[in-house]
């Protein structure tokens, strides 16, 4: 297990690699879940404020050229 933790004598640069790999990822993923919730909020928002309207029935093909 030691010749492992030592990464063959690159252990100094393969585990600080590592670290900031998963700090990078963590905080890519925490500002994300941030976004997400942040997003929810405005939507309910937006959708309280003006009442849903049904989507119109004109499709692609109904289009004037």
């Amino acid at each position: 297990m030691t010749n492992f933790l030592a990464m063959g004598g690159y252990a100094a640069y393969v585990w600080p690699a590592y670290a900031v790999t998963v700090l990078a990822l963590v905080g890519m993923m925490v500002a994300s879940l941030q976004s997400l919730r942040h997003r929810q909020r405005l939507l309910a928002a937006l959708e309280a404020v003006q009442p849903s309207r049904p989507l119109s029935r004109r499709t692609r093909d109904d289009t004037p050229s």
